[in-house]
């Protein structure tokens, strides 16, 4: 039985995740701030990332075969992480947002993005998450990184579907660039999936993760309506409206072994569900 520790992941497809490794029969540790209790029949320790003599304090002498970090956003973080963390494997949930700066009109491949890219300031959210990725990957524990697509359905606190849910449902215009380009989505459930098919996998490096089938802000928006209104602004933009081509290269993923879905088996679902919330 592996012994995986969790950082954060007691809300949203976090939630979904610890509850899958522990039904695999996995002995799971949840370690989080203690806002949100963590999911029946698994360990939790409560602890704030930052502070590293608490870590220490509630880690103990404890170790892990894998540490699954569901909220590491900064290299400040990964650093104490580091230092305190006791694993065999550590595995980091990151993001799309490392590519922001990547133009492209391919999909983009994990080699895109590398600790010789040039530094942005790290209150950046992509960005913190690759200064992130790095600190990791120069330590001496097996290191992944999935990048994760953006995620719809479940229950998403970002709110960024329901913009266009509530706005179209309404009768309102999305706001959206001149020439809305698309990007890569996943649902809740399965990016679940995926990180616990990650946590108990043995590969190291970057990976993506994303459903098959790209979608720009006209597809979101046609599987609310049939008739969507538009308004074509020069900036702030509706969630989702990009000005460059933001599309993942999942290949990776897949000649690891993973079946991704294709959007259109559960974009209309995920719209439904914010409806029904």
């Amino acid at each position: 039985m592996k012994k995986v520790l969790v950082l954060g992941g007691s809300r949203y497809f976090g939630r979904g995740v610890v509850e899958r490794l522990r039904d695999a029969g996995m002995d799971v540790t949840v370690l989080n701030r203690g806002s949100t209790p963590a999911p029946s029949g698994v360990a939790h320790l409560i602890a704030d990332r930052d502070d590293e003599a608490g870590l220490k304090a509630a880690l103990d002498s404890r170790s892990f075969d894998v540490v699954l970090d569901q909220v590491c956003y900064t290299p400040v973080q990964a650093e104490i992480a580091r230092r305190v963390l006791r694993a065999d494997r550590y595995v980091m949930t990151s993001t799309i947002e490392v590519y922001d700066q990547v133009r492209t009109e391919t999909p983009m491949t994990e080699s895109l993005v590398s600790p010789a890219t040039a530094k942005l300031p790290e209150d950046d959210y992509g960005e913190g998450k690759r200064q992130a990725e790095a600190v990791f990957a120069a330590g001496d524990t097996p290191f992944a990184s999935v990048r994760v697509a953006h995620v719809l359905g479940g229950e998403d606190f970002t709110g960024r579907l329901r913009h266009y849910v509530e706005r179209l449902d309404a009768g309102d215009a999305v706001d959206i660039h001149a020439d809305p380009r698309p990007s890569t989505f996943i649902h809740a459930r399965e990016i679940a999936d995926f990180l616990t098919w990650a946590t108990l996998a043995d590969f190291t490096g970057p990976v993506n993760a994303g459903s098959h089938g790209e979608l720009s802000a006209f597809d979101l928006a046609a599987a609310i309506t049939a008739e969507p209104r538009f308004r074509v602004v020069e900036r702030d933009a509706s969630p989702f409206s990009f000005d460059r081509y933001a599309v993942l290269d999942t290949s990776r993923a897949t000649g690891l072994g993973f079946s991704f879905s294709t959007t259109a088996d559960w974009l209309g679902e995920a719209v439904e569900e914010l409806r029904k919330a």
